[in-house]
């Protein structure tokens, strides 16, 4: 089931599922605002609760159900756009009202901590979500543009979409300091293995994909194409992949990419390559790495629930989202 894509016009409404808005600068908030409005055209609300902060860095869980519920049921709102990640967004997963948020299908968008309510709700109601921008992600003022191109090619258009590597790339915290930032040329996706493959696309951060296993909330891996990112050391990323591959129906998946890692966790592509051939399953399907998803910068959107095509039998490696 795909939500209605966005238009100018729309209003898009801001929620806080995981750490609250009042950790945001306001410089950031008011470039993203910049950002929506102006370049895309859409209406900005916000949830009753996003600014509220406890012990966690959120709100309650009752008062974050309540917004993304609202948020829902609200025939005004087009589209839902989480404030930033953070660590307990499966808190709220026992709590949601699935048949109604399956009879108001919109647009979800969010990374990091948010790919557990993403899957949750994909999962539980066959509405297809999407990992991509933050609110906080368009509080970016440089090297913004192909995050934001990406975005409209997924949630403004049904057009299929080849995903392209951006131009630069960077691991620094641009929301410390907006002028001086460190960008570095993109040497674009690498291919490990080669081959063909198209599925239903599965994935998001990897460590939160894997809190789903052995509940009612994890959705499944037959014939699908993966997409994972990560924020820990080789040694941890290994674990959870080999984690993930051993669920049911692993045997069938059609391909696995990979998003960039940060410079802290040391994953070199030496490393990479070693952890990865070191899994029998990912030496018979198409493999990409160094994709423009995850917390380095720009990124994509993609679908959760799309459908997806890669292609690494050339020397290029080819993402085109068919279905999204």
């Amino acid at each position: 089931m795909f939500p209605k894509k966005l238009q100018k016009g729309d209003e898009i409404r801001v929620i806080a599922p995981a750490r609250s808005l009042q950790l945001i600068s306001q410089e950031t908030q008011k470039i993203a605002l910049n950002h929506l409005t102006q370049e895309l055209g859409l209406k900005v609300t916000f949830g009753c609760h996003v600014n509220e902060l406890d012990d966690f860095d959120s709100s309650s869980i009752q008062n974050r159900i309540d917004d993304l519920h609202e948020a829902f049921k609200d025939e005004n709102v087009k589209g839902i756009l989480t404030v930033i990640g953070g660590f307990n967004s499966n808190q709220l997963l026992p709590y949601l009202d699935y048949d109604c948020i399956q009879k108001n299908p919109k647009i979800l968008c969010g990374f990091s901590d948010i790919t557990a309510l993403a899957t949750a709700i994909y999962t539980k109601t066959n509405l297809v979500t999407y990992s991509g921008m933050h609110f906080s992600s368009f509080g970016m003022k440089k090297n913004a543009t192909y995050q934001i191109e990406a975005f409209k090619r997924c949630l403004f258009s049904k057009k299929s979409t080849v995903l392209q590597s951006a131009e630069f790339w960077s691991d620094d915290e641009w929301y410390l300091s907006q002028e001086e930032r460190q960008l570095n040329q993109n040497a674009g996706m690498k291919i490990l293995t080669s081959g063909y493959g198209e599925g239903i696309l599965i994935g998001g951060n990897l460590e939160v994909l894997n809190l789903l296993q052995g509940t009612e909330y994890m959705p499944s891996l037959k014939n699908c194409i993966l997409f994972i990112e990560d924020l820990s050391t080789p040694e941890l990323f290994d674990c959870n992949l080999e984690s993930l591959l051993q669920q049911k129906d692993t045997a069938t998946i059609k391909g696995l990419v990979i998003g960039r890692f940060q410079n802290q966790f040391n994953m070199t592509e030496d490393k990479l390559v070693k952890i990865l051939r070191n899994k029998p399953l990912l030496n018979k399907i198409p493999v990409i790495y160094q994709a423009d998803f995850g917390h380095t910068t720009p990124i994509f959107t993609f679908p959760i629930g799309g459908t997806v095509r890669i292609d690494t039998r050339g020397e290029q490696a080819d993402i085109i989202l068919l279905e999204h």
